[in-house]
């Protein structure tokens, strides 16, 4: 009944295991791939005719993670997997990066690609073995692929490159000092396609040798694959390529002098109108067969692709005047807005972020409910796109995929230089509003960010700045690689390549390639022209601010105290009684976890103050030979009971009271009287010994008994 074709191979310190012909034999291509005990299902469909009209590739990629995967139930109300989490939207894009540029040219029938997480080890993290799987996947399909891609995680340690880390090891990676970096890399045989990192500060080196350690360690997955297709390959799809040169050249005819001086203008707005106004005359020069041709628009990204790609190449000079290297004039601002703990205004050329931290505390903190389990994350990162910041109406709504990758590579690149929780026990919140775009908004992001968290208080480790470097490859082999790069750079080029990172060293690297893959030597060259760029930026970030302003005074004051785990019960009390008197007595908010450790936060530090001490008389233990002041609670024949610190009672003997003999302690006490007592220790039954005739009542100071005897 089935016809199942399987194929394994040792990788690393697992067995990788491709499979198919059992399940989802109607899909085109469907495997699933095994690590260790990690398997994602890939499923692959495509159209076999082309909409019409349809003048661009219609590729989705979804990646679900089944909570079943890993022997849980969703939280919720309904119990069932509901909209994509974070991470399964970041993955979904980081499979569609690297296949997208490798359907053959010109093919605009639609592809569905689903990936499935079937079942989770704790220990592999599904996203690599998922882009796997949809390589796999596409290659059997039949489609017009010019695959397969491999793809995996490499962490650097002790000065060693690590292939594909536990999951253990590189969750939150800024608790994890041995671990220095996160990078997942795929590619093709010959070169590399993609590359996602955070890390810490590494230099241009070593970030390039764990790219070339990566390429190496995807070669027999690659292999793996071929092999599998070539067992239960389905024949491939007959696709012709559009011939549309008579129509390139009539375009061209039409409109290739308006266009080329639509491109020499260097100001976006009057750029971008008169590139539309050549596109009319253009349209107007053709007939009503050429208007009603779908390959139209491809025709007309032809012709400004090779106006402004050819030109750059030849004369080294841009669209808007720069040159390869230049990075556009940069202002910086702090401080603008006087109700928030902390603001940053980050202009760059056309590019340009409004970027605002909040400090909040430990009841701010995001709770993330993954496969691998419920966690925190105490710094969150969130980047806003509207349609005016490019000039535009369009819609306006939920957070959409592209917003949420600018805001985790943002993130990514920031989250090295925070300080330990430990010593800064705040939750921090950054939102960037970006108000205009011409290039790299994710980058001004990380420039606005560290500003903004420099001006809200966070002591930042050091500041932190990023470039989108841009490529230009023609067929000839000649190249450029181009410095902060321009809105249609990116659009019309061949790479988008975002280095972020401090002085010492790279704390996020992006790239994605449009065509088949770069060589280690552009990667080595796009590096080190960033990094000059990198330096410049901050140099310029540094005359609006250099070092961590003071706190906002409308930010919550936080003062971290630890107590006994053994005490954490006396500190919460029955039902939590405790603890809400201390926050209605102190006015402060009070959060204490499993570990001990209580943060106290209030803008009051009075409140502070009040709400420690009251914890502090919960779980501190009285010391001896130290004076307290205390409320006599019972009188007895052979003395007095004392209350004298927080809840605790000891005894002051009779004749202890005073240094004359008494007939009964009632004859100087009395009950709710205020006296000072010192603790002379305690007695083979843990019992509290007080004394009351060594301390002066009136001051609280001790006094020698040959003294008051004189």
């Amino acid at each position: 009944m089935f016809n199942v074709t399987k194929k394994s191979m040792q990788w690393g310190e697992e067995t990788l295991t491709l499979e198919t012909g059992k399940v989802a034999r109607q899909a085109d291509g469907s495997v699933i791939a095994t690590l260790g005990e990690t398997s994602v299902m890939a499923n692959v469909t495509f159209a076999k005719t082309q909409k019409p009209g349809q003048d661009f590739f219609p590729l989705t990629v979804h990646y679900g993670e089944k909570y079943y995967a890993a022997g849980k139930i969703p939280g919720g109300f309904f119990k069932r997997e509901a909209r994509p989490t974070e991470k399964e939207t970041l993955t979904s894009r980081l499979i569609d990066r690297p296949i997208r540029p490798l359907f053959v040219p010109g093919f605009k029938n639609e592809v569905l690609l689903i990936c499935t997480v079937l079942s989770h080890d704790l220990v592999n993290d599904p996203d690599m073995v998922a882009m796997i799987a949809a390589s796999a996947a596409l290659t059997i399909s039949g489609a017009p692929f010019m695959g397969p891609i491999g793809a995996c995680r490499v962490g650097f340690e002790g000065g060693d490159y690590i292939l594909n880390p536990e999951i253990d090891d590189m969750h939150n990676l800024r608790n994890n000092p041995d671990q220095r970096l996160d990078l997942v890399v795929a590619g093709t045989k010959d070169a590399v396609m993609m590359v996602e990192s955070e890390a810490y500060e590494l230099s241009e080196a070593e970030m390039l040798g764990a790219v070339k350690f990566a390429h190496e360690q995807i070669q027999p997955v690659i292999d793996l694959i071929v092999d599998l297709a070539e067992d239960c390959a389905k024949e491939p799809f007959d696709y012709q390529a559009p011939d549309y040169a008579d129509l390139s050249k009539a375009v061209a005819k039409a409109g290739e002098k308006d266009m080329r001086k639509a491109f020499k203008i260097t100001d976006k707005q009057e750029r971008t109108a008169a590139v539309s106004a050549a596109r009319d005359v253009i349209k107007a020069a053709l007939s009503d067969d050429q208007l009603a041709d779908i390959n139209l628009g491809s025709a007309m990204k032809g012709l400004e692709a090779g106006i402004l790609r050819g030109d750059v190449v030849k004369t080294g000079k841009r669209i808007d005047g720069r040159d390869t290297t230049t990075v556009r004039p940069i202002v910086s601002e702090t401080g603008l807005l006087p109700r928030t703990h902390g603001s940053a205004l980050f202009t760059r050329g056309e590019t340009q972020g409004l970027v605002v931290t909040t400090l909040g505390t430990g009841d701010d903190e995001q709770m993330i409910d993954a496969l691998q389990g419920m966690y925190k994350s105490n710094f969150m990162l969130h980047y806003n796109f509207p349609p005016y910041s490019v000039g535009e109406v369009g819609r306006f709504g939920f957070t959409g995929r592209r917003e949420i990758g600018h805001g985790k590579l943002a993130w990514r690149a920031l989250q090295a230089v925070l300080p330990a929780a430990t010593d800064f026990p705040y939750t921090v919140r950054v939102v960037s509003e970006i108000t205009e775009s011409n290039g790299s908004s994710s980058m001004a992001s990380v420039c606005g960010g560290s500003l903004s968290m420099m001006d809200a208080g966070v002591p930042l480790k050091a500041p932190v700045a990023g470039v989108a470097m841009g490529l230009i490859m023609e067929d000839s082999g000649d190249y450029a690689i181009l410095t902060d790069i321009l809105g249609d750079e990116d659009h019309l080029g061949d790479m988008d390549f975002k280095v972020a990172g401090t002085e010492n060293g790279i704390t996020s690297l992006q790239m994605d390639i449009k065509i088949a893959g770069i060589t280690p030597e552009i990667m080595d060259k796009a590096l080190a022209q960033a990094k000059d760029a990198r330096l410049h930026i901050l140099g310029e970030m540094s005359k609006a601010l250099s070092e961590t302003s003071d706190f906002s005074v409308h930010a919550p004051r936080i003062e971290t105290m630890q107590v006994p785990t053994d005490k954490i019960r006396e500190v919460i009390g029955s039902g939590g009684k405790v603890i809400r008197e201390i926050v209605e007595v102190s006015g402060a908010k009070v959060d204490i976890n499993d570990e001990g450790i209580i943060k106290i936060a209030s803008p009051n530090g009075e409140a502070i103050k009040k709400a420690y001490d009251m914890i502090h008389a919960i779980v501190a233990e009285p010391e001896e030979g130290v004076i307290y002041k205390g409320t006599v609670v019972k009188i007895v024949d052979f003395g007095a009971f004392v209350n004298f610190f927080g809840k605790r009672d000891g005894l002051v003997h009779v004749s202890q009271i005073e240094n004359r003999r008494l007939n009964h302690p009632s004859d100087v006490l009395k009950e709710g009287q205020e006296v000072w007592v010192k603790l002379l220790g305690f007695d083979d039954r843990g019992k509290v010994r007080l004394a009351m005739k060594m301390v002066d009542q009136e001051t609280g100071k001790e006094v020698s008994e040959n003294k008051d005897e004189a």
